[in-house]
């Protein structure tokens, strides 16, 4: 691999991963624009390593504080950490199930260029209108069991390529009536199992067909995807109340408009 592409997929998963904007959309676009040669497996699990260690690095006093108190829970003490800390590990299930059921029908059905840009439009429509008539009164610790099994079904609908795993969990979260940093700062909390039983599931895909790839290569695509990852996340918080959610909007459908120009 080049030291370009090296970078330019790295940054795209850093990215694309937290931002409401879909990754599979830009990472469709990718050898559309370029002549590279597919990146393999192996950099595809190294770049998700280097994202999951940038948010649970961003995390890590509010994850200290979860696990200790999700341990606590089972002798009967529940508190906001520990809801928390259900709630993550609750709202995980429907997308792991979903994949687990689905995983080749959305393989060899929907990865299609045209399904990709409509999702992509749709649901950042949806996102507007998410932003728009939500309530943002509550933070992540007020969410009820119900909330988080609603926000846990609309993170399966990431599974359908160009939604945005991101961008749907935020969504939810909004028309639950979170306040938009609460709605990202649960999405994010969210990704960390996703990122995990995603890395752990394409590492065991590379380990059946392993062979040699350039360790430079993944060490720096790793670290590119974590040093982007984690300074999209704390932009993206710190500057959420400031920009709100129309320009992530606006993007959505300019960049759907292009996959449908250029596919149709």
């Amino acid at each position: 691999m080049e030291l370009i592409q090296i970078v330019v997929l790295a940054l795209v998963q850093g990215l694309t991963e937290f931002l409401p904007i879909s990754s599979s959309a830009h990472l469709i676009l990718v050898p559309v624009l370029t002549d590279w040669p597919d990146q393999g497996l192996a950099f595809d699990v190294a770049v998700h390593a280097g994202t999951l260690a940038a948010v649970v690095l961003y995390f890590r006093n509010e994850l200290g504080c979860m696990f200790i108190a999700w341990f606590a829970s089972f002798k009967g003490r529940l508190t906001p950490d520990s809801r928390l800390a259900w709630a993550v590990l609750i709202g995980t299930i429907p997308v792991g199930l979903a994949g687990l059921a689905f995983k080749d029908v959305i393989e060899s059905q929907l990865r299609s260029p045209m399904v990709i840009a409509i999702a992509t439009i749709a649901f950042g429509l949806l996102l507007w209108f998410a932003y728009k008539t939500g309530q943002r009164r509550k933070d992540e610790y007020d969410l009820g069991w119900l909330d988080v099994l609603i926000v846990g079904a609309a993170q399966a609908l990431a599974l359908i390529p160009g939604t945005s795993r991101s961008g749907i969990t935020i969504t939810a979260g909004l028309m639950l009536g979170l306040k938009p940093e609460a709605a990202a700062r649960f999405s994010f909390l969210l990704s960390i199992p996703v990122i995990f039983l995603a890395g752990g599931f394409e590492t065991l895909e590379y380990l059946e067909t392993a062979s040699i790839q350039d360790g430079q290569a993944l060490l720096i695509g790793a670290l590119i995807s974590a040093v982007s990852a984690y300074t999209c996340i704390h932009y993206f918080l710190k500057l959420l109340d400031r920009v709100g959610m129309m320009p992530f909007v606006a993007y959505r459908l300019v960049l759907g408009i292009v996959l449908v120009v250029l596919f149709i």
